[in-house]
């Protein structure tokens, strides 16, 4: 038994995609990768991709018709009047100053399916990723009616005008992790393995890397920002957002260091958000748009993103203030969507509020459902339900699955939620879990955190104390019981509960002193409550058993030990005093216990009537037909002795087929290795040719006494 103070626990992951409607009209662009390329001010420099996004107007208008019953590809955009508005400026020849998307990329697929969000299993969805253009941010944007071909009227880059149907598409790629040592795809997924992964540091100066291709690598040494943009919009569109990411800071370096260049910084800035999103590093997307923003107020696209990303985020005020840029109104599918999300979110406010925690878990789960797929509140505000439901396991899994942001990033992500900082909110809640896991030094540090980023909250700072003081007397009570003094180890452990009644640590703890003092029903409740608060709380269920021995409550002991063989078969002092609280409970039931054995050998079987009166023994015997010839018995016979010494309560029984035809005989045992398992002279169970995993499971479950 284990010295208290040692924490115990375990470490659900929510559905994202489920309820997922579709967004279209403008706000799609923000999802939609053919909607979504590689910036660059025609004015300045033609830094876009060689593939055009222009479409004829019969085209735009099929794949309109088209697309919009379909629930699962998202709705298409391309209104006519876009299409004649972008062949215009095309004939025009782009004149300078007016808006474009010139140089698209088309038929990308989304990025947000290769990070696993905002979209259904089995289901390539096009209407959900970030956005990379060519043009300098203006509002008319049009998808691309099928995925990995040109449309027609294309230019393609050697200047031939490409037909539908005409563009080979994509061959498949396979996916591999990145193994970079970097911030660029480091054990993320990435799409294409040949390119490998590419290590380094934002902002371009860590180096090379594997880039994928000579032209990207060429690029990285080039002095020339038109011929960095185009290969870093080849690798996005190769789905290689970690290269294509590095290339993009090199386009930054050079237009902050170029005069020259000046203008075009902008779109370079938006094509590396878009990057980022590809790569699901959220919080720096964030900040680079609004950098996008601050440089360009009326940057269409990068206004559509962020709002994009608030949604993404759980955070609606933001994203409103996006959505309604320039007085627009939002399609209503996208106004749809936000609303779900807005009510959901205020509904599990509502719940936190009066305390009604399984409300508050179904709205949370409803809103990130919604489309809050990468919400550290959503997650947080999910795990502190859990956390008060008893739920402390799932709770631990539901923050450790929850997306890292650093501080340095999300600084302009701060909302208020549930009237704290967001970052101050999401600590709190990870010191409340940790607390009330046993990791009180974390909990601490945790409430710290919290404290830094929102000093002034008196929330935050009642809750900073009280993990202190539950810190404080649970150190306090260890050095008590570690010397010996367990009255005062007892009273340390009430002090911290009078801070934080729901530790299940605390009690746990206290059981064990009243254990030490002799006050056997007192440490009993203190295991109750325990388990009450963390039902697979393992270390609580041992002290309890053990504390039904010493009462004499052999019934609920022999429960409590048969819990704790479920949950560790292969502890012999588990099964020992298993099969001791077993013997105590026949006895005082009046039953016999004279044949009763705990652990030894396999017993080899050589008569019928050594066998009959086996099998009669109490308890369960587990009998092994076996052949020594026979390779299969060859390799089983170590696993059923490894048996018998991890279940000392079973009668292991050996049978020998050569040498006792005739118990075999009476046994119909025609197939080696078979085995029979009876309990008190019935017969449970028959295997024949079991596997180690099925005889384990059945011999633990026939050799616990129901």
């Amino acid at each position: 038994m284990s010295r208290p103070g040692e924490p115990t626990g375990r470490t659900q992951r929510p559905h994202p995609g489920a309820g997922f409607e579709p967004p279209s009209g403008r706000f799609q662009s923000a999802l939609v990768l053919d909607a979504n390329k590689p910036d660059s001010k025609v004015s300045a420099l033609d830094l876009g991709s060689p593939v055009s996004p222009l479409q004829p107007r019969a085209a735009s208008a099929a794949v309109t018709n088209t697309s919009s019953s379909s629930s699962s590809s998202g709705s298409v955009t391309g209104k006519t009047r876009a299409s004649a508005a972008a062949a215009r400026n095309l004939a025009s020849g782009g004149a300078p100053g007016r808006r474009n998307h010139s140089g698209e990329l088309s038929g990308e697929s989304s990025p947000t399916a290769f990070d696993g969000r905002g979209s259904r299993p089995g289901h390539r969805r096009t209407g959900s990723g970030p956005l990379i253009y060519s043009g300098s941010g203006g509002s008319s944007s049009a998808s691309s009616p099928v995925t990995n071909v040109l449309p027609a009227g294309n230019i393609c880059p050697s200047g031939i005008i490409g037909k539908t149907g005409m563009i080979a598409q994509k061959t498949p790629r396979s996916d591999v992790l990145g193994s970079g040592t970097g911030n660029y795809g480091h054990g993320s997924i990435m799409r294409g393995g040949a390119a490998g992964a590419v290590s380094g540091k934002v902002g371009g100066d860590a180096g090379m890397g594997n880039l994928g291709d000579s032209a990207a690598r060429r690029a990285m040494a080039s002095s020339d920002l038109q011929e960095v943009t185009r290969v870093a919009n080849e690798q996005y569109k190769r789905e290689q957002f970690a290269e294509a990411l590095r290339l993009y800071d090199r386009a930054i370096a050079m237009c902050q260091h170029n005069a020259a260049y000046r203008s075009s910084l902008a779109s370079c800035r938006s094509n590396r958000a878009a990057a980022l999103m590809g790569l699901g590093r959220l919080g720096e997307a964030v900040k680079e748009c609004e950098e996008v923003v601050r440089l360009d107020p009326v940057n269409d696209r990068a206004h559509q993103r962020l709002a994009s990303l608030y949604l993404r985020l759980g955070q609606v005020d933001n994203a409103k203030r996006h959505i309604y840029i320039g007085g627009q109104q939002p399609h209503p599918l996208e106004l749809q969507k936000l609303q779900a999300l807005e009510r959901h979110l205020g509904k599990c406010i509502d719940a936190r509020k009066i305390g009604d925690w399984k409300s508050a878990l179904r709205e949370a789960d409803a809103a990130i459902a919604a489309g809050a797929d990468s919400s550290p509140l959503l997650i947080a505000s999910r795990a502190e339900a859990l956390l008060h439901l008893h739920q402390l396991d799932e709770a631990d899994s539901a923050l450790s699955s929850a997306p890292k942001f650093d501080i340095s990033f999300s600084s302009s992500l701060q909302t208020k939620f549930f009237g704290m900082l967001s970052d101050s909110y999401i600590y709190i809640v990870r010191a409340q879990v940790d607390m009330a896991l046993g990791r009180f030094e974390n909990a601490v540090a945790m409430a710290e955190k919290a404290r830094q980023i929102d000093p002034t909250n008196t929330d935050v700072t009642a809750m900073l104390n009280s993990v202190r003081s539950v810190s404080r007397a649970r150190a306090q009570g260890n050095e008590f019981f570690k010397s010996g003094y367990f009255a005062e180890a007892c009273m340390a452990y009430g002090e911290g509960l009078k801070y934080d009644p729901s530790n299940s640590v605390l009690h746990c703890n206290r059981a064990a002193c009243r254990s030490k003092l002799g006050q056997w029903e007192k440490a009993v409740e203190d295991c109750n409550e325990a388990l009450r608060i963390h039902p697979s709380y393992t270390k609580a269920l041992l002290r309890r058993a053990a504390s039904y021995v010493k009462l004499e409550r052999w019934a609920e002991a022999v429960r409590d030990y048969e819990a704790l063989r479920k949950e560790l078969p292969s502890d012999t002092e588990v099964a020992e005093a298993l099969f001791h609280a077993q013997v105590a409970l026949k006895t005082s039931r009046g039953e016999e216990v004279s044949n009763m054995k705990f652990g030894g050998e396999v017993e080899e079987i050589t008569s019928m009537e050594q066998f009959q009166a086996a099998i009669s023994l109490s308890g369960a015997s587990v009998v092994y037909f076996m052949a020594p010839s026979n390779q299969q018995c060859t390799q089983m016979s170590p696993f059923v002795d490894a048996l018998c010494t991890q279940n000392p309560s079973a009668n292991f029984l050996k049978v020998n087929v050569n040498e006792s035809p005739a118990i075999a005989k009476a046994e119909n045992v025609r197939i080696v290795p078979t085995f029979k398992i009876y309990k008190d002279g019935m017969k449970m169970k028959e295997m024949i040719c079991p596997s180690q995993k099925v005889l384990e499971v059945s011999v633990r479950h026939y050799s616990i006494l129901h």
